[in-house]
């Protein structure tokens, strides 16, 4: 029996923890755990406990389902969640979730049904093994499809196709390797070799995302006709839905390579709908996660129907370091007021909202109807929801429990701008009247000026006519004098 872990997705690292991988233990607290042990994890606060903690299942109800109806009435933006199975898709629908925004698809695979046929394509030699070795996961795939479809009952579905590098999936322990080596007709050396061959200084940075699928298109090939097979079967067995899958290519940083990809997609997904005779439209979008995708956002516009901001990478290549090692340090940055909160918690809305601002606009500027999103779990904080609001997002995506934190925090947000904006329009309304008045004010004063200056002027054009007239009458008489003097 595995080690269980009642662990939220807040929870990414530990490092109090003193592993010894080889031994199956590790130590916490001055206590040593065993494989088979139990702990409990409260994934808001990070505390590990002792042994298992009784839980109830989350349900809104009560004084607590009337609040959710409120934020519902007032918030614009929409939520959805990140799941990766039926169960969590339906959880989240109860929560009050409007679609899914993250299906992580590499998930699928770990099952131990699944995990040999997709280590048979990653150790395979040639294109035509890797293709026969995917057709067997093919239908897997389509199943998950099909139940997260229905789990969401015609609300909108983003699939991420295959992110995590190869190296993720391979075995590490003997027995698992040597099986691996028998089920492929090699030897463990061979095997061996080929894991050796997979290791990367910093998979983070590596072959993942969308750079598997411009090595190996044959992967996205497999997962289109998986999820445009999987919404077909949905579709016809609800008439009154309306699919629209959406498709998700991760880890974009150059346009031609979100083309490549794309152009792969978009031909098997037509070669599905056209056996099917059907006209069911489908969207593909990307993933902004890499610093340069939203600097060029404009470009990635031009081939990406929509955007969806995966803010956990992008926060660890914006700053520069992985979420899973900062917490070494992070603490000390803390202590020295540098940071004033977990970056992986709270987005950074001087940098990495800065890049997400800069994406939006320049995005929406090559495509005004480019839907938007994000699906890092900053969807479920508050500031970061108060944040996105701001930028124009049309929906957050958070893990399924953390969903009415998120319609509670997008309430907030449209609340807090209306009563800004009625402030401002407030505000606006005092400066314009201050200006009317003052405007009056001036006018009145002018106007008497006007009237002093017209009465002066009179007085001095009257004075003007008379010594004039006084002038005029002098010369008339010294005119007659002297004609009076010349005729004598």
């Amino acid at each position: 029996e595995a080690l269980v872990l009642l662990v939220h997705d807040d929870v990414s690292g530990c490092g109090d923890i003193v592993m010894d991988e080889k031994n199956k233990r590790f130590t916490l607290g001055g206590k040593e755990y065993r494989e088979g042990d139990y702990i409990s994890l409260d994934g808001s606060t990070g505390y590990i406990y002792d042994g298992v903690i009784p839980t109830v299942d989350a349900t809104i109800a009560g004084e607590f389902g009337r609040i959710m109806g409120w934020a519902d009435k007032y918030r614009r933006l929409k939520v959805r969640t990140n799941a990766d199975t039926p169960k969590d898709a339906a959880k989240a629908v109860e929560l009050g979730a409007q679609g899914i925004g993250l299906t992580r698809t590499e998930h699928m695979f770990f099952d131990p049904d699944r995990i040999a046929a997709f280590r048979e394509m990653i150790c395979a030699d040639t294109k035509e093994e890797r293709i026969a070795a995917l057709a067997k996961i093919e239908p897997m795939q389509r199943a998950d499809f099909e139940g997260i479809y229905e789990a969401m009952q015609d609300r909108p579905v983003t699939i991420r196709f295959l992110d995590p590098p190869l190296h993720e999936f391979v075995p590490t322990e003997e027995a698992d390797i040597r099986a691996l080596a028998d089920a492929q007709g090699k030897s463990v050396e061979q095997i061996k070799a080929i894991i050796q061959g997979l290791h990367e200084f910093n998979p983070m940075m590596g072959h993942r995302g969308c750079r598997l699928a411009v090595t190996y298109p044959e992967i996205a090939e497999m997962q289109t006709r998986a999820v445009i097979k999987a919404a077909l079967a949905v579709q016809a067995r609800h008439p009154e839905w309306t699919m629209v899958p959406e498709i998700m290519i991760p880890l974009v940083g150059e346009v031609k390579e979100l083309k490549y990809v794309k152009d792969v997609v978009v031909k098997a997904a037509d070669e599905v709908l056209a056996a099917a005779d059907s006209e069911m439209k489908y969207k593909v979008g990307t993933m902004i996660e890499i610093p340069r995708a939203a600097l060029t956002a404009d470009e990635i516009a031009k081939e990406a129907e929509f955007f969806s901001f995966g803010t956990n990478d992008l926060t660890q290549m914006t700053f520069g370091f992985s979420r899973d090692d900062a917490g070494k340090f992070l603490g000390s940055y803390y202590d020295n007021k540098i940071y004033e909160s977990d970056p992986f918690a709270r987005v950074d809305q001087i940098g990495v909202g800065k890049l997400v601002d800069m994406a939006c606009k320049l995005g929406r500027a090559t495509r005004p109807d480019l839907h938007l999103g994000v699906c890092g779990e900053h969807g479920g904080d508050p500031s970061s929801v108060e944040f996105f609001h701001k930028v124009g997002l049309d929906y957050v995506s958070c893990s399924p429990f953390r969903v009415p934190i998120a319609r509670l925090a997008a309430a907030q947000a449209a609340i807090k701008e209306e009563k800004t904006e009625e402030e401002a329009a407030k505000a606006a309304q005092v400066e314009l009247e201050a200006k009317v008045a003052a405007a009056k004010a001036a006018l009145k004063d002018a106007s008497e000026k006007l009237s002093s200056a017209a009465v002066d002027a009179s007085a001095e054009l009257k004075d003007i006519a008379q010594a004039g007239i006084k002038s005029l009458l002098a010369g008339w008489e010294e005119a007659k004098k002297t004609f009076g003097e010349n005729r004598k």
